[in-house]
């Protein structure tokens, strides 16, 4: 079985893949016959790009989220689609906890504040004034897997907890009006795309906290922008609508902390997640039934 993959995977389960071939550039200039099997990594993979993989049967995508593959247009070509999930929930729960720490307790402003030589007098600095976790309410806006895993950590911190889902919880506006933190963990679709909307950041309360370790699209930036620059709200955001683009007119604002899609970025879970694609391929290989495939 032909195999290609847009980058190699961290791990030493990598190497059970045989004869795995490393893309110079994706989409691939020409068309490649005979591959059956593609490892992507943040690779859109499309109508387009699929032409150029005629023989393609397996689109293996190293990540939960798989917003970046149109599995309709693979599955109208055959193409199954695999995902790695479960394996990563507890490194995003971690770094959503940071996030919030951060801002909640101006971490990177702190740091600035020093390296800058701003430290003059002792202890009493009322610009880096932040607040309490213990009694502020967080609210979930998505209860799976790692809503969940951020809700154990944050009940640690003595955080009083609120979460809105498809299946329950707050309705998702009075979440936004009552929470002191929302923390955002829902996949990318049709349906969550620009969920947290204009209209409804406007809900937020002053001095609230967004953090987003989802999808930069499920937030409207532009209005998320607007409010931060207004200093109405602080965010810890580690995805952005158009990575890796980040927008200009946050990179300089002291309520915000800005990490690059890095929720994932351990090295135990990162091999976590080769050895969970390298089960799919091998399987595929195999002829026996995915782990896991996604049906869209």
């Amino acid at each position: 079985m032909r195999i290609v993959a847009t980058q190699k995977l961290p791990g030493p389960t990598w190497d059970d893949l045989p004869d795995v071939e490393l893309l110079d550039a994706w989409p691939p200039r020409e068309p490649l016959p005979g591959v059956e099997a593609l490892v992507a990594v943040v690779a859109r993979v499309g109508s387009a790009e699929l032409e150029r993989l005629p023989d393609l049967r397996l689109v293996a995508n190293y990540g939960v989220g798989y917003d970046t593959v149109d599995v309709a247009a693979c599955r109208e070509r055959g193409v199954a689609v695999t995902n790695t999930p479960g394996v990563l929930d507890a490194a995003v729960a971690d770094l959503t906890l940071a996030l919030i720490l951060a801002c909640r307790r101006h971490l990177v402003a702190s740091d600035r504040f020093v390296r800058e030589r701003r430290w003059q007098h002792g202890w009493a600095q009322p610009e880096l004034l932040g607040n309490d976790l213990a009694g502020a309410t967080l609210g979930l806006v998505g209860m799976g897997r790692i809503g969940s895993e951020v809700a154990r950590r944050a009940e640690a911190f003595g955080m009083k907890i609120a979460f809105h889902r498809r299946s329950g919880g707050l309705p998702l506006d009075e979440l936004l009006r009552t929470a002191d933190v929302v923390s955002l963990h829902v996949p990318l679709t049709p349906e969550t795309r620009r969920l947290i909307s204009r209209q409804r950041l406007a809900l937020l309360r002053d001095g609230a906290t967004l953090v987003n370790t989802a999808r930069g699209a499920i937030v409207d930036e532009e209005a998320l922008v607007d409010e931060l620059v207004a200093g109405r709200v602080s965010a810890g955001l580690d995805v952005f609508a158009d990575e890796p683009l980040v927008p200009e007119r946050l990179l300089d604002l002291p309520n915000v902390v800005l990490t690059p899609h890095i929720a994932s970025a351990t090295a135990e879970t990162r091999a976590a997640m080769t050895r969970v694609l390298v089960e799919n391929v091998l399987a595929f290989a195999a002829g026996t039934a995915l782990p896991n495939e996604v049906f869209g």
